[in-house]
């Protein structure tokens, strides 16, 4: 932006002070479907925090009366088979499907960096044995490993967060050994180790953090991945019992009625689905931002 005051010659730029803040805002400016996704994962986070702001039901309140009731003006989403308001539900439905998403994410990137470190920064027979046992694991789909886990453990919303999340560990074990390898090569990390830094520090400062960098963008796009198998899981009766509200658990009770009650079915998989795609958004949007600083 340049400005003249007075002699035409003289000219004041305010681009440098702007710059970076007015870019910011253009790139969100021209992303619409960015800024929608940011919205509606901001909107997810208020109902997880304070359902009672959006909707001032109970999600376990019962009316034999009202069920089956289509959508109208008095309840937006309509009612299920036993007079349960559906928009109430969905609400409160939102804090174990994203407790779900991040505790199991939590897991399985904090395992996932332990075996990867140790797969990088180990002698070779630990870096066999370790991803030996990461190929193993990764022989089997998410969704079957989290099934055989969940036999073991028994159902219920925590085990299906430590199975579903024990399940995504083989593939962040993966990208923290492949960028461990990097790192551990770099010129600072031998400089470090040159100037007599002991190993533990040169792997806190150093390694760990360059490390795990790109993993943790990644992890936000898992996130939901790991929301769909905890849906999956509760679809299949793994999940929290009824009569909890869980998109999951909505659906398998919804499908039953699919063919006279089809809004039981329509508004969890929407919402299932624009939450997976409003955070696979936002993380694929910070990943390519990442990408291109280290272009």
């Amino acid at each position: 932006m340049n400005t003249t005051v007075g002699n035409p010659e003289l000219k004041l730029d305010f681009e440098p002070l702007l710059g970076p803040r007015r870019g910011a805002w253009r790139r969100w400016q021209w992303r619409p479907g960015l800024l929608l996704a940011a919205l509606f994962v901001l909107l997810l986070l208020v109902a997880a925090v304070q359902p009672g702001w959006l909707v001032g039901g109970d999600p376990l309140a019962a009316n034999a009366r009202l069920a089956f009731r289509a959508p109208d003006s008095l309840h937006w989403l309509g009612t299920d088979e036993n007079g349960r308001d559906i928009l109430t539900r969905l609400v409160y439905a939102v804090r174990p499907s994203l407790l779900l998403g991040l505790a199991a994410t939590a897991i399985g990137l904090l395992i996932g960096t332990l075996f990867g470190l140790l797969a990088g920064l180990g002698p070779r027979w630990l870096d066999g044995a370790v991803m030996r046992l990461v190929d193993v694991l990764l022989a089997f789909p998410d969704l079957l490993l989290a099934l055989v886990i969940i036999t073991f453990f028994g159902q219920g919303l925590l085990n299906t967060v430590i199975a579903v999340g024990i399940a995504s560990v083989p593939r962040y074990a993966r990208l923290v050994r492949a960028q461990t390898l990097v790192v551990r090569n770099a010129g600072y990390v031998e400089a470090a180790t040159t100037l007599g830094l002991r190993r533990r520090a040169v792997i806190a400062r150093h390694v760990l953090p360059n490390a795990i960098k790109p993993v943790l963008i990644l992890a936000t796009i898992g996130i939901g991945g790991n929301i769909i198998a905890g849906a999956a899981l509760s679809f299949l009766g793994f999940g929290a019992p009824p009569p909890v509200a869980e998109w999951g658990g909505m659906l398998a009770i919804g499908r039953n009625y699919l063919a006279n009650a089809w809004w039981l079915v329509t508004w969890p998989a929407l919402a299932i689905t624009l939450t997976v795609v409003s955070i696979s958004a936002i993380g694929r949007a910070l990943l390519r931002r990442s990408e291109g600083k280290s272009r």
